[in-house]
C-alpha cells in the first residue's frame, strides 16, 4: 500500500461537507485535536470499486484520506470514517463520512430572500413587545 491511501476528487467543483450529528458517529472523532464527522457527498465512476478500497485499507489497519481541492485551489486531505455508495439515475453516488478539524469547518447559512418583509420600514409594530 502507498504511504498514503487516498481517494482523489480530479474535476468538478469543490465538496460540500455537512455536519452530523449522529450518535454512532462519536466514537469516531475521538483523538487528540477537537474534530467533527461531516458528510460528503460525490459523483463516482465505480462507487463498489472506492468502498472496498476504504475496507480494504482499514482491515490493514491504514488511513485513507479524500484529497480535494478547496475553492482556492489548495490539495487537501481529510480522512475518511466511514463510507458507502448508492446508485442515482446519474450514476454512482460515493457517501463519504469524514473527520474534520474544528478549524476547517465552516458554517454557512443561506437565507431565502422572500424571509424577510421587502421595506425594513413596513416592520409590523405587533411583533414587538411594547411592555418594557
Amino acid at each position: 500500500m502507498a504511504d498514503v491511501d487516498k481517494i482523489t476528487i480530479i474535476e468538478g467543483p469543490p465538496p460540500t461537507f455537512e455536519l452530523d450529528n449522529d450518535p454512532w458517529l462519536a466514537g469516531l472523532t475521538e483523538g487528540p485535536v477537537p474534530s467533527q464527522v461531516a458528510i460528503c457527498r460525490v459523483r463516482a465512476a465505480n462507487g463498489p470499486a472506492l468502498v472496498e478500497r476504504c475496507y480494504r485499507a482499514w482491515r490493514e489497519r491504514h488511513s485513507i484520506n479524500l484529497e480535494y481541492r478547496t475553492e482556492d485551489g489548495l490539495t487537501q486531505l481529510a480522512p475518511i470514517v466511514a463510507a458507502r455508495w448508492t446508485e442515482t439515475a446519474e450514476g454512482h453516488v460515493l457517501i463519504l463520512w469524514l473527520r474534520l478539524e474544528q478549524g476547517e469547518i465552516e458554517v454557512e447559512i443561506e437565507l431565502e430572500a422572500d424571509e424577510f418583509d421587502e421595506d425594513p420600514d413596513d416592520a409590523d409594530d405587533s411583533d414587538f413587545d411594547h411592555t418594557s
